[in-house]
């Protein structure tokens, strides 16, 4: 692989996806359909390499040539002689697959069609193209060019060549690989997003301070954060989204939202981002 597109790389995941694969000598194309958000998306990560630079992680002329590697299109044509695009656009089912029928429509035939999903169901996003064994999971973590984690997902219906080529390709990134099953969740949230919930359920129902649930488990299992700290740092709202999803699909007790987290991202008290959660910050 040479060259990569992203779709919705003006989000903060698909930013960061696109500097992580220009950093690792990739031609990078960003494609959005908002000409200023462009604009601000590039704006960041011209920041984030100059802290780099500031920090002697990498040279000044490196940071001009991780720059020159990437392009920005409004137009999807533009990512025709790709030969892997990530999608990373809002979940959202309807929108994830109306994406991937035009991928399917503008890439050429042997191109590898990648979803940056947390939660949704990769083969659904599949069988809107022609070639559902070409399709897989590239599960980033935020913030994509720091996190060493990439979850590689195979849908029933992936090839074992476009697994492979996944898994190369994240290795090119000195990435971590692991390789989950399209099941909801995969494996990092089937363990993780029950963990905050009961967190949240043994707050809501009186059992213990929200310090001293975050103490208990950052100074008992040395972790760097506590449960109702994570929640914030994801943002209530997504987790709120990846639990209901988790929920409607596998049926199972432990992934139904606590009545606490509901009513918090009804109230707009969605952690960090919004100032406010089980926290405050100023």
């Amino acid at each position: 692989m040479k060259k990569v597109g992203v779709v919705g790389f003006t989000g903060v995941m698909g930013a960061g996806i696109v500097q992580l694969c220009a950093q690792s000598g990739y031609a990078v194309v960003g494609f959005s359909r908002s000409p200023e958000r462009m604009k601000k998306a590039m704006a960041t990560i011209e920041k984030h390499l100059s802290r780099l630079v500031e920090k002697e992680k990498i040279a000044a002329d490196e940071r001009q040539a991780v720059l020159a590697r990437i392009a920005t299109a409004d137009t999807m044509t533009a990512l025709g002689d790709c030969d892997l695009v990530i999608e990373s656009a809002v979940e959202n089912m309807e929108l994830k697959k109306s994406i991937f029928a035009e991928m399917d429509a503008v890439c050429r035939p042997d191109a590898i069609l990648a979803t940056n999903t947390s939660s949704l169901s990769i083969i659904d996003l599949a069988m809107a193209t022609r070639r559902p064994n070409q399709v897989l999971g590239l599960h980033f973590f935020n913030p994509a060019p720091l996190m060493p984690l990439l979850e590689v997902v195979r849908t029933i219906a992936t090839s074992d060549e476009t697994l492979a080529a996944g898994k190369a390709f994240g290795e090119s990134l000195g990435k971590t690989i692991i390789v989950a099953r399209d099941a909801p969740g995969y494996i990092v949230n089937t363990l993780l997003i029950p963990y905050l919930l009961n967190a949240i359920r043994m707050l809501d129902r009186g059992q213990a301070a929200r310090e001293d649930i975050d103490t208990a488990i950052k100074a008992g299992l040395n972790y760097p954060m506590g449960p109702l700290q994570v929640a914030d740092y994801i943002g209530l709202d997504a987790l709120l989204f990846i639990a209901n999803i988790m929920y409607e699909e596998s049926k199972e007790p432990q992934y139904a939202a606590p009545p606490l987290l509901k009513k918090m991202v009804t109230a707009g008290w969605l952690g960090r981002k919004s100032g406010k959660g089980f926290y405050e910050y100023r």
